[in-house]
């Protein structure tokens, strides 16, 4: 079960993402719990693979706000570089991004 020990451990800016939620600590734990069902994250990795820079960037930017407003810095940082080079449609190996990114979001799972 997650906490916000556990986020705070997991390097979440829990007082900054309880702000966001109006302090309702019951509201932000069911908003991170609910970013843990989302699958936007595998969609991003296939749009990647597929060279769908332009659906990638929704995805991204999605995903960065979402991470963002729940203040997950460990998963907030590799997706932000990611949506600022897909932003520009830059081709590049993005696998690094996607693996740091994929890596945290297991992390956070595993609270």
């Amino acid at each position: 079960m997650i906490t916000l020990d556990k986020l705070s451990e997991f390097g979440a800016d829990v007082k900054d993402g309880l702000i966001r939620c109006m302090n309702k600590e019951d509201f932000y734990l069911m908003l991170v719990n609910k970013a843990l069902n989302d699958n936007r994250l595998s969609e991003l990795e296939q749009q990647i693979y597929y060279k769908n820079y332009h659906s990638a960037f929704e995805t991204a930017h999605t995903l960065k706000g979402m991470y963002s407003n729940l203040s997950l810095t460990p998963l907030t940082v590799p997706i932000n570089e990611m949506t600022e080079l897909l932003r520009n449609g830059t081709d590049t190996d993005y696998t690094a991004l996607l693996e740091e990114t994929k890596t945290q979001f297991r992390r956070l799972c595993e609270l």
